[in-house]
């Protein structure tokens, strides 16, 4: 099963250097990995650290994050959470500024609907400022 996850996990570094413009030998000089060590990890024959992962993602511009979850370093219910922080912090289109606030109310809305779920009303968070006509 492991290898399945190492398996994505290249398939998707590869996908990301290609798209990228790197060449293997760019992204392992960028990531400061060996070019053969790198090579291994796409074709899905090394599980890489943590720590080398979250190299080859500044390498990339991508977020570790989603690599620690290909890898299976990270819970897999994350992954939709992870996909959309990933998404806000890649748009070119959006400055920094906005990005933080961007994610801090993503945060704020998770919270409040995991409050709602363990329980909560529900009702306060949503209705609230709305009146009846």
């Amino acid at each position: 099963m492991a290898s399945l996850n190492v398996g994505n996990l290249g398939e998707y570094l590869r996908e990301q250097r290609r798209t990228a413009q790197l060449s293997l030998r760019q992204l392992a000089e960028a990531a400061g990995v060996s070019n053969p060590y790198l090579s291994q990890i796409e074709r899905g024959l090394r599980k890489p650290s943590a720590e080398v992962l979250q190299q080859v993602a500044k390498a990339l511009r991508i977020s570790a994050e989603t690599l620690y979850v290909r890898a299976g370093i990270l819970d897999e219910q994350d992954r939709e959470e992870l996909e959309t922080r990933a998404a806000i912090l890649a748009d070119p289109s959006i400055n920094e500024r906005q990005k933080q606030v961007l994610l801090q109310i993503y945060d704020s809305f998770r919270k409040e609907h995991a409050f709602d779920s363990d329980g909560g009303t529900g009702d306060a968070g949503v209705g609230a400022g709305s009146t009846e006509l």
